[in-house]
């Protein structure tokens, strides 16, 4: 809606213009008239579409030309009085005033014009059979009112008219040369339709009518006055209702009938609601709200409340019921949208089925894409599914949640943050490709079938860890840079890939993890990529797996996607849990994270473990020797002793221990003594109390 409204009345001298708008801010007629009045501004609580009105009055004699063409492009609507018992008067309308307001005026944005008879007190014929074939003519001429400024009759009317035609124009709705609905208009409201319809079968039931109605005008409609509106269409349109819902039809009949009976301030009610300006665009204020603010080192996400929006949007157009969209089913999604947001690439994105269609949790996945990269986009495409409207919220800003800064999370050493970006670095032909692309369940032979130009350097899917699902958003970025961007760095964990079976291949990682990461407090993890291969030394100062112990780093993991079904995805689950959890030094090479090993693994190896173990291991020694009675303190020093032997033993467990019979056994063996001396101990400390 407009902040305000300026009206403009133009005419011949003599007509009343001035008594016209003393009328009506003193309500008599008055006896004095001066040449003009001043500017008045009548209150947005006093006017009916509480919204400030000024009412500008012209005198001939006392404005220029140049002062009066100043007005006319400033003015929101031009009321052209003209006094009905003077011909000349109406003559000058069409000779005169109409030309000079089109000739100040642009072609593309014409003035709504009201045409006023003032002084029908002093006769008693109407001017209305003059007037209507000037209107026909020109279509800028959204009515007429005849009034008296002496008998106050219509006064108030034709400034409710004037203040109409510029928050309610017919123009941009309705062409009257072919008594229908422009196209513009038109599109619109089958948009709004499609959003309404809630189930997506072409038809709005009583539901969806009501509550389609409770959120234009704020209330249901009731049965009778439901089936009344249904008979109206019946009876002019024949399709117009089917299975006593209404159609696309027969909605747009009923929006072309308001126009025609002069009530366009109800579609326009309606079209404003669902986000639409004065030229039937979608406004920028609902497309992009100004509520949401991003500070520097959060991320933005998807709310709860979004993601169940999006699911039932999902549900609303997967017709067949397969969990996957088909081309057909896609295109009906984003019909309601300007222009095609999701491009083939998005395909290369986010799972897909076998026939390559986009599952339910790839269309989840690239909305989260979407809204980690670029929010404002997100809040656009929500903007067109009318999101804030079916959710019944203020703007679909309340569908993001701005996480808090990743130094917080570090400090606490927790985070309540879902999505996790992972930049994968490598030269060229290392595999980086075949590892996202692997992440989405594809193996090398459905790999060589993507096109190059469709190619995604992204790619997003869901990791559980320790239960939880998180996003994990793969990013590879191309190893020709001179200086890593910003964009680049800012991730939570880098994943270095090299060709294990390419000598050359491992230099270029460990070259950008001494440049940029060494310093740092990032995990990364090393990916020796297309392990099928016979694996090759690699031509540097250090081995990978040296290189990763002196730095810290978990060891070298193979990887291979020329399997035959989908490449296993533990890997993946390591990364998100090494990227959740940035402060934790993980050693579990296992990569499930789910398993009791896996959990004992990493509680063992973290930092405070490491500090315990230190202190345990004096405090245990230095206790031991002050054991008083000879027999007790054999058994307690041999105890603590098997004790210390089996806690160190089992801290230092190797991945290759896990796949050796002895080891177990070993383990066997050492638990079942410490189970017995343990519980000796615990007979002797009981005697001699």
């Amino acid at each position: 809606m407009r902040k305000d409204v300026r009206i403009l009345l133009v005419g011949e001298p003599k007509v009343g213009k001035t008594s016209l708008i003393m009328s009506l801010v003193s309500e008599e007629f008055p006896q004095v008239v001066p040449y003009r009045a001043e500017e008045i501004t009548i209150p947005a609580d006093v006017t009916p579409e509480r919204v400030p009105t000024h009412i500008v009055d012209y005198s001939e004699a006392e404005q220029t030309d140049e002062q009066l063409s100043s007005e006319i492009s400033k003015a929101n609507v031009i009321c052209i009085v003209y006094a009905v018992n003077n011909k000349k008067s109406i003559e000058k309308v069409t000779s005169h005033w109409i030309p000079l307001i089109n000739d100040n005026t642009d072609k593309d944005s014409r003035v709504p014009v009201i045409l006023v008879g003032n002084k029908s007190d002093l006769v008693e014929h109407s001017s209305m059979e003059t007037i209507l074939p000037v209107m026909n003519q020109y279509t800028e001429i959204e009515t007429c009112v005849e009034c008296s400024a002496k008998n106050l009759k219509n006064i108030s009317e034709l400034f409710y008219y004037a203040q109409k035609a510029v928050l309610h124009p017919t123009g941009p709705l309705y062409c009257p040369e072919e008594k229908q609905m422009k196209p513009a208009c038109i599109k619109a409201l089958t948009r709004i339709f499609k959003v309404s319809d809630l189930d997506n079968d072409g038809i709005l039931n009583d539901n969806e009518l009501n509550f389609f109605q409770r959120t234009c005008f704020n209330a249901p409609l009731v049965s009778q006055a439901l089936e009344d509106v249904k008979n109206v269409v019946r009876k002019n349109v024949i399709d117009g209702v089917c299975d006593n819902g209404l159609t696309l039809k027969g909605f747009l009949f009923l929006h072309t009938l308001f126009i025609q009976r002069g009530r366009h301030e109800t579609t326009w009610t309606v079209l404003r609601r669902f986000g639409y300006d004065d030229d039937l665009e979608l406004h920028q204020d609902y497309l992009f709200p100004l509520t949401l603010k991003v500070p520097p080192d959060c991320t933005t996400e998807l709310n709860h409340n979004a993601y169940l929006f999006l699911q039932s949007v999902f549900d609303k157009h997967d017709k067949d019921r397969d969990c996957a969209l088909s081309p057909e089913e896609l295109k009906d999604l984003f019909d309601v949208f300007p222009y095609m947001p999701w491009g083939p690439d998005v395909n290369n994105t986010v799972c897909t089925n076998d026939e390559g269609w986009i599952t339910y949790q790839g269309y989840l996945s690239q909305w989260t894409l979407t809204t980690y990269l670029d929010v404002q986009r997100c809040l656009e495409y929500l903007g067109y599914l009318g999101y804030s409207i079916i959710s019944e919220q203020e703007s679909q800003a309340v569908a993001i949640t701005v996480t808090r800064d990743k130094k917080i999370d570090l400090q606490k050493k927790q985070t309540q943050r879902s999505v996790f970006r992972c930049n994968v670095f490598g030269d060229s032909g290392s595999g980086k490709s075949g590892f996202l692309q692997a992440f989405l369940g594809r193996n090398l032979t459905r790999q060589n079938t993507v096109s190059e130009e469709h190619m995604s350097y992204y790619a997003i899917s869901t990791a559980y860890v320790y239960g939880q699902e998180k996003y994990l958003l793969l990013h590879e970025v191309f190893p020709d840079f001179d200086v890593l961007s910003d964009t680049d760095l800012a991730c939570d964990i880098v994943c270095l890939v090299y060709d294990a079976s390419n000598p050359h291949s491992f230099e270029y990682c460990a070259r950008v993890f001494k440049q940029y990461f060494m310093d740092t407090k990032m995990p990364c993890m090393m990916i020796a990529a297309k392990s099928d291969l016979q694996e090759t030394k690699q031509l540097y100062a250090l081995t990978p797996l040296e290189f990763c112990r002196k730095h810290k780093m978990p060891p070298p993991q193979a990887f291979t996607c020329n399997t035959a079904d989908a490449p296993c995805k533990d890997i993946y689950t390591k990364l998100t849990t090494m990227a959740m959890h940035p402060h934790a030094r993980l050693r579990c090479m296992c990569t499930c994270n789910r398993c009791t090993f896996c959990h004992l693994q990493n509680f063992i190896n973290s930092e405070l473990v490491q500090t315990v173990k230190a202190k345990l291991y004096t405090a245990i020694l230095s206790r031991s020797l002050l054991f008083q009675r000879p027999s007790n303190s054999s058994v307690s020093q041999s105890s603590f002793t098997l004790f210390l032997l089996f806690f160190f033993a089992f801290t230092h467990v190797t991945q290759a221990d896990l796949k050796s019979s002895t080891f177990w056994l070993r383990v066997s063996a050492g638990a079942t003594v410490f189970a017995v001396l343990g519980f000796a101990m615990y007979r002797v400390l009981l005697k001699q109390r």
